[in-house]
Parts: C-alpha cells; structure tokens; sequence
C-alpha cells in the first residue's frame, strides 16, 4: 500500500518554503514520493505565511469608532475585501458598516509573501484573521477593564461598543491616547451559529467607491509634480536593442529626457501625449536572432517533446497491444486581456522608493525594486490599489522597477502605463497545450483504463512565486498539471503524463492555470468513452467515483447538476446538453450547458452551475464569482486566441482579439452551492474548469462530431 503523505510530515519535510514544495533531502527525487507532493499540493490550502501577524498591524480603531483592516491580500475584483469585512465584524463584534478594509503597504509591516491568487484569499485567511478579530476585541476589553478597575469577563462587547453594567465605551473611547496595548492570549473563536454576517449575502462594501467612480485603481494613482512616461521594447520574440536615434525625439514639446537601460528605451516627458508623441519619432534598430513561426511553437508543445514527468500512476497502464479509443487535444495561447493595463506611478529621492501600483505581489515586488536599485529594502515602500483585473497578469511587475529607475534619472515622481498594444506583447501569456487521451471500457460499459499525456510551455515554473528550482526537483510544472490527473478514484488503471517544453517569450500564470485545458481534454474524452458504450454519461461517472470524502463531494455536485439542469441525453427542438466536472484546489464543481446551433454558431442558452467551496462568507459574492469565472471560461473556450506572425505576437488590441460579447452570454446561469466541509474553499477558479467540456460535449450530441481544439469552432 501507498503511504500518504500527512500535512505534518508534509510541513516538516517541506519547511513550507516557496509555496510548501521545495522539500529537502534525497527522499523527494523519488517519483512516488514526488507523486504524493503534487498530489498534495493540488488541493493543499496554505495558511498565511507573511509577516507582521500582530493584531494592532492588521487593525485600526479610527475616532469615528470604525475599524480598518490592512489586508495582506489585494482586491482584484472577486470581492474578497468584502469577505474579509465579515470575517473580521463578527469576531470583533463591530457591525458591518463599521468595518473598511484597504491593501496593506509594505511600510505597514503586514506583508504576505505568497500575494493573492490561486483562490487562497479566503480560504487562506480564514482561520487567522478570526484569530486576529478576536484578539482585537480581547485588547480593547482588557484596556476597559483598566479604565473601570473590573474584571476583563464581565464586560460586554457589541457593535463597537463595551460595556459594563450602566457604563459603556465606544472602541475608539477606550482605544484613545492607548500607546502600549496588552497582548492577550487569543481567545476560542465563536461558534459558527453565533455569527451573524458570515454565510451572508451581503452588499459588497466597495460598491460606491465603483459607482462614483472614486480614484481607487492604479491607472488612477498620482504623486505631486510627477512626469509621464512610455517605454519603447522590441516586438519580435527573443530581440534585443541594437541602436536608436532619439535626437529629434528628445527636443519635441514636452519632453523631459530619454534614457536606454537595458533592453529598453524610455521616454519621460510632462505628459502622457507628449511622452507618446516623442515615441513615435524614434527611429529602433533591434537585434532578432530569428524570426518565429507559429508552426515552430505548435511543434515545441507536442506530447512527447521536453522534460516528461508522470505526475499520476494508478494500477497498469495501456499496452501497445490493446485497443483503446485515442483522441487529441488542443488549446491556443491566451492573453490576460484584463481592462487596465500594467504600470506604476514612482518616486525615487535619496535612497527612499514609493512605488503605487496594481500587484498581485505587494513583497515579491517590494525585494525585486530593493534589489535592482541596489537600496534596503526597508526603503522601498509599495502601495498597492484596487486591481482592474489580476488574473495571474499581476504578478510580474517588473515595469515598477522601470518607473524608479526613470524617477531617479529625472528626480521626481514618474508615472508610466502600458498603451493596450504594449500590454498585448508583453503579456505573460497563457501557454499552449496538447493532449493525447487514451481509454478503454470493460465488458461491463465502465472505463477500465484512462490516460492523459499532456504538453505545456511555462506556466508556474520560473515565475515570481515558483522559480525553476521547483520544476527541477518535482520534474513537473505545478501550473500546467493544475486540473491535469484523472479525478475518477473508481478507475482502476489511470495516469497522467506531463511533457514541460519553456517557450521563446513569457508564459506564466493564467487563471485556472491548466485546469481550463485539462479539463476540456479529459471531460470531453470520457463523455466520448460514454457515448462508445452506450452510457449516460452522468451516471458513467458516478459509477466510477469512490466514496471517501473527496469522492462523496464530487458526487454530491454531480447530482445536484443532474438533478438542478433535469439534464438529459437525448435532444430535444434542436437543443442538447453537455455534463462535464472537475476538482480544482480541492473544491468540485459540476456544470450544465445547454447548447444549439445559430447561424453555425454555437449559441449557450443556459448554463447549470454546482460547486461545493465549503462554508460561503458571502453566498451572493461566491455566485458572482462562478457566473464571472465561467463568462471567461467560455471567452477563452470559444473566441480567444493568439497567434505568432513573422515573429510576432498577434493581435494587439482588442477586436481582432476576440472576446466573449454580451450577445454570446447565456439567458440564464443557474448557481447552486453545496457545503460539504466546514470551512471556506477555493473560489475564484474552479468554475472555470468544466464550461469548454461541458459545451463541446452538447455540440458533439448536436453535431455528431468531436471538437478538439479550442477555441470551439464549428468549421
């Protein structure tokens, strides 16, 4: 038998290091324990890991009696701020109105070294924010008692206010001129029943901020007597500045200075349009190595190129000699396309950075400015904003870097954007895939055996959060895999097989990472297996899940989409529905499209959503996420794609890169949540998994045919 491996053993093997992976000692290159960590890891929530865990860090008593809690974690839109106004009302017993929550700056000490994504926000913070809440609440009673001269358990606390038989206090009464604060040991949290705003649908807290239209994002962000630049950065995959001439550039209205660092060229100037106007006038040699075909990239990312590791093995796999049904599978590269696009507003004097900008990585950040200008890094202070969209886009910000390095040429503050075609080609693209799924059924109709080979450039390996040290020591990439082994446990014989191939320009996280692929490749596969044996292919599923608690979970999504969408097999007025699911981060998620042809266009009409994240802090909030997550899911299943053109990233703008439109959105998305554990689970991006195999399978029932290739195109 398999020895699993615990979280204890995990942790202390592990030292929790980049992401809890990097476990030492001879043990880990051995592929079944390599195995058991990627396994882990998949569905493993880390618990928060950043400094500054003090409670008077984390929160502010204000004297309007309101409190502000500094979040580790950034708003990238999914409403987690919210969330976290919840969490933290209830354990302070303030009420909800009370409560502001902001994006902590690096100079607040309150730092989280993993940043946000991965659709940990919640999960991850769950237990030490309540911690952190209480022990809040338990500092102010204690500064109470003093004034009073009582005992700490005879006072009461409610809606930001203490009290003690005919006396009371508001928060910020007892918090006033208090300079030294009592830590006290934290307190036993509250039992779920006592709570009264999680599990709430309550109004999101930054709703007017967005209404109004208030200065909150980083396109907003400005500094005092700033200047504005633009970069100008090679177009071609691999090119590398070879010569300018910038002298009429440089004496154009407007314009402050010119510099080339690197592989770069900046130009400042008083202002956005004469910054951009002087751009056009540079005359650009660069140095291309070669011109890239997307023929060439497409041959790089085949199943049986680059580094192979097997990240799944279960019983016997298939032999040459036996008949099994194959198909393959393909995805394009994918761009963020998120609505703002990257930049920093900087400032640079003697020695001391601020830097205000949109990161999904406020630390990570904050090391890589202290590094490349060569100052302590206590001295770089990093001010994060809302985000007009994160996605995984937002953890690479190396033009924060560029803004200080322009800033301390010129000696003022410099703010400096992307133009929508920059953030086009510099984007940290979402790699392309190939799939090779083999399969065959017993005598009985049931999947007896089930593979999936898959390939993939870069997709967490040598990023910010993963450097390539992870890939070398686990020998597979922890993004691409993401959603990539057969979550059957029924299935007997399966395994998954990944091929890593890194690519001539950046690819990096996406959302989902490779759950949006590996999913439309497996679900579509083993509906495929269905229709062979003449089964329903809900009920083939079913009968092939075990009854662990994973198990239990999947099944019970299952059911309720079967039961929610009366889904059915056969179609019906010309329409036809598509099942597909998926366990992502440990949260499964079922899905229903019902599906017609238009025009030969492939309309959505309905989509039934079930998904089980456990305890929902705000159920309206965890709703608009999967109706949001699933909206991008079929963007990118069903119209977007890049594409390399004489050595070029292409489109660069938005209409030529096609997007999912208000008229290609269903008429009714159907969301039904499920708690099968008693905590919050990842959010944000397992409703992305199954939308591509639930709709190719419900044309495949239409048509007869099989798509494999997204984005899904009937001819």
């Amino acid at each position: 038998m398999r020895k699993k491996l615990s979280r204890r053993k995990f942790l202390i093997r592990g030292g929790l290091g980049t992401l809890g992976v990097l476990a030492v000692g001879t043990g880990i290159f051995r592929n079944p324990i390599r195995r058991e960590i990627i396994d882990f890891t998949d569905s493993f929530v880390a618990p928060y890991l950043g400094s500054g865990t003090e409670a008077n860090l984390w929160f502010e008593i204000t004297k309007q009696n309101t409190i502000v809690l500094h979040s580790p974690k950034v708003e990238m839109g999914q409403g987690a701020f919210t969330g976290f106004a919840q969490i933290a009302a209830d354990e302070l017993d303030v009420n909800i109105n009370q409560m502001e929550v902001i994006a902590a700056a690096t100079a607040s000490g309150v730092v989280d070294n993993l940043g946000t994504g991965g659709s940990l926000s919640i999960a991850s913070m769950w237990t030490i924010l309540r911690e952190l809440a209480a022990t809040t609440r338990e500092m102010v009673k204690l500064e109470a008692a003093k004034k009073w001269n009582v005992a700490v358990k005879d006072i009461a606390t409610k809606n930001g206010i203490v009290s003690y038989k005919n006396k009371s206090l508001t928060y910020a009464e007892v918090a006033a001129n208090v300079t030294d604060w009592e830590i006290p040991t934290t307190p036993a949290l509250k039992p779920f029943k006592d709570y009264t705003f999680i599990g709430k649908p309550l109004p999101r807290i930054d709703l007017n901020a967005k209404v109004y239209g208030e200065p909150i994002f980083g396109m907003d962000a400005e500094m005092e007597d700033m200047l504005h630049a633009v970069v100008v950065k090679p177009g071609h995959i691999g090119a590398r500045f070879k010569y300018a001439n910038y002298t009429e550039a440089s004496q154009m209205p407007g314009v402050v200075k010119i510099v080339q660092i690197d592989n770069w060229l900046g130009v400042i100037a008083e202002s956005y349009n004469e910054a951009l106007a002087a751009k056009e006038e540079i005359e650009v040699e660069w140095d291309i190595p070669k011109i890239w075909s997307e023929e060439e990239i497409r041959a790089l990312i085949t199943v049986g190129n680059g580094n192979e590791m097997l990240v799944q093995k279960e019983g016997e796999a298939l032999a040459k000699e036996d008949t099994f049904l194959a198909l393959e599978f393909k995805s394009p590269l994918g761009a963020h396309a998120q609505i703002e696009p990257n930049g920093a507003v900087a400032s640079y004097k003697k020695g001391k950075i601020t830097v205000i900008l949109s990161t999904q990585v406020i630390g990570i950040t904050q090391k890589q400015i202290a590094k490349a200008l060569d100052v302590d890094i206590d001295n770089v202070n990093v001010i994060p904003t809302y985000l007009g969209g994160g996605f995984g886009r937002r953890l690479n910000t190396y033009h924060a870097i560029h803004a200080v390095q322009m800033s301390k040429v010129v000696g003022k503050p410099v703010k400096y954007f992307f133009t929508r075609q920059e953030e086009f080609q510099n984007d940290m693209f979402r790699p392309p895939t190939h799939h090779i799924m083999k399969g065959k059924l017993n005598s009985e109709g049931l999947i007896a055996n089930l593979e999936h080979h898959f390939a993939s450039g870069n997709v967490a390996t040598d990023s910010v959060l993963l450097p390539n040290i992870t890939n070398k020591l686990l020998g597979a990439d922890l993004g691409a895999i993401r959603g990539g082994s057969i979550h059957y446990s029924g299935i007997k014989n399966r395994r998954a097989v990944q091929w890593h191939t890194p690519l001539p320009f950046a690819t990096s996280w996406w959302r989902s990472l490779g759950l949006l692929a590996n999913t439309f490749a497996i679900e579509s596969f083993v509906d495929e297996l269905a229709l062979q044996g003449n089964k329903n292919p809900i009920e083939l599923r079913l009968a092939q899940i075990e009854e662990n608690e994973e198990g239990i979970r999947l099944k019970n999504v299952i059911k309720k989409a079967q039961k929610e969408s009366n889904y059915s097999d056969v179609v019906t007025n010309g329409s036809a529905m598509g099942f597909a699911c998926s366990t992502d981060a440990g949260t499964p998620c079922a899905q229903v499209a019902e599906v017609s042809i238009v025009n030969n266009e492939i309309k959505v009409h309905t989509i039934t959503c079930v998904m089980d994240c456990g305890i929902a802090v705000n159920p309206d909030q965890v709703k608009a996420q999967c109706e949001g997550a699933m909206i991008m899911a079929m963007s990118a299943a069903m119209h977007e794609k890049m594409y390399i053109e004489e050595g070029q990233l292409q489109p660069i703008i938005f209409g030529p890169y096609e997007m999912a439109l208000i008229k290609h959105a269903p008429k009714e998305i159907n969301i039904h949540l499920l708690q099968g554990i008693d905590k919050p689970g990842p959010v944000g991006e397992p409703p992305l998994g199954p939308i591509a195999a639930a709709i190719g399978n419900a044309v495949r029932r239409l048509t007869g045919k099989r798509i494999t290739e997204m984005p899904l195109k009937l001819s």
